[in-house]
């Protein structure tokens, strides 16, 4: 007997949600009950992660002899979270729609070595090289966004093939060797600091854009005849996060790059930043944002929507390739030169600072204010750990056992929700 009639026809992209049952009608409305109270699975994630940050840094700091939290060092751990934070939006953007992309860390290293070989070997200037490295990340992703949406290769396959072939072509490229960045102003960019009164015009211009928002949604609610939240708690939403941002920038400025010389905000910091709010409104407030969630959570249902779900996943690989030369360009100017081996095992760190932000890998759910605070975590890890000086092997260990302990956590509000 023919039972082709009942197979369904899947003119899309495969995507990993198809490996996942139907939600029951009870889930739909994701609540986690504990004991008598019924919360909201996503805000409990989000405040157990922030509270979960708050111990790793507690932690750190006590048992590294108040080392973890100076000026210094957390200066240094931002500059690191860039890296990491760039990736884990764009790669968060793509686990969202149901794909993956395991390629980005053998990207970056081959967006950097084209950058560095631009400035260095061909004498190009600043723009053309940078220009050349992101453009190189954007024609990689064009590429296995393609394989993936229009020829229906699955994207594991594209991107690990990729991890591979990209990997080669800079070491190709570069003849095995190291390539030092010559231009100074390229070198600025992962290196230096904006002064600490630009870091403080940024603070306010946030602080002025978080009380907006706060009384804009208000407003929003009433307009549609919703409950508007009691004043203590409108003014705890603008306050919070307004005094989280004078923090920051406080302890920002407090760096001292000499006796009586404030440092400032690193440029790298003020890139991702910058990346992590523009990321946050395509997802959170555009109606493409919005079909990235539809066709992650359900891809038939969305294709009979009338959504072009092959164009969408082609464009978030190019966003992720993209993000990727921006990243690239980061890393290889912090570090003052390219090299083959650049960018290893990043790609494992994007997707870990999603999964621990609360990223599905099954597609439909994750923000990212949840990536930024996975990056955050693994970055405060790996700086914690050495500053322990603990062994290399140990540490992927425990970031190991911690990404395993993050999914085995989410399934288990899952089954609770």
């Amino acid at each position: 007997m023919n039972n082709s009639a009942n197979e369904p026809v899947m003119d899309r992209p495969p995507a990993t949600s198809d490996l996942a049952p139907l939600p029951e009608a009870d889930a739909i409305t994701s609540v986690t009950t504990i004991g008598k109270f019924k919360i909201p699975t996503d805000v409990l994630r989000a405040y157990t992660m922030v509270f979960a940050l708050i111990a790793i840094w507690i932690y750190f700091h006590f048992s590294t002899d108040h080392i973890f939290l100076e000026p210094r060092n957390f200066s240094n751990l931002m500059r690191q979270t860039a890296v990491t934070g760039v990736l884990a939006v764009g790669m968060l953007m793509v686990i969202i729609t149901g794909q993956i992309d395991l390629s980005v860390g053998s990207v970056v290293g081959l967006a950097g070595g084209i950058a560095a070989i631009a400035q260095g070997w061909l004498g190009w200037g600043l723009v053309p090289s940078l220009s050349a490295g992101i453009g190189v990340g954007l024609a990689i992703g064009a590429i296995q966004g393609g394989l993936t949406a229009y020829l229906n290769i699955p994207a594991f396959i594209v991107t690990l093939g990729g991890l591979l072939a990209w990997r080669g072509v800079v070491l190709g490229l570069s003849r095995g060797e190291t390539i030092p960045l010559r231009l100074q102003a390229f070198k600025s960019i992962g290196q230096d600091y904006v002064g600490p009164l630009v870091g403080w015009v940024i603070a306010a211009v946030a602080v002025a854009a978080i009380v907006w928002m706060t009384i804009a949604r208000n407003r929003a609610r009433r307009r549609h005849g919703l409950g508007v939240p009691r004043l203590w708690m409108t003014v705890g939403r603008a306050l919070v996060p307004s005094l989280i941002v004078v923090g920051f920038i406080y302890m920002m400025n407090s760096y001292e790059l000499a006796p009586g010389s404030k440092a400032g905000v690193p440029n790298p910091v003020i890139i991702f930043l910058a990346i992590a709010l523009a990321g946050a409104f395509l997802t959170q407030n555009t109606t493409f944002g919005r079909y990235l969630y539809a066709i992650g959570g359900n891809p038939d249902a969305a294709r009979l929507s009338g959504i072009n779900i092959r164009k969408h996943v082609l464009a978030v690989f190019c966003i992720m390739g993209a993000l990727a030369g921006v990243a690239s360009i980061i890393y290889t100017a912090r570090v003052g030169s390219a090299s083959p081996d650049a960018g290893q095992l990043l790609e494992l760190d994007a997707i870990a600072a999603c999964v621990i932000g609360g990223t599905s890998l099954m597609g439909g759910r994750g923000t990212v204010f949840g990536a930024i605070l996975g990056a955050l975590i693994m970055a405060s890890l790996d700086n914690g750990m050495s500053l322990k000086n603990v062994e290399p092997y140990m540490q992927n260990i425990i970031k190991g056992a911690i990404l395993v302990a993050a999914v085995g956590l989410d399934m288990a509000g899952r089954r609770r929700s």
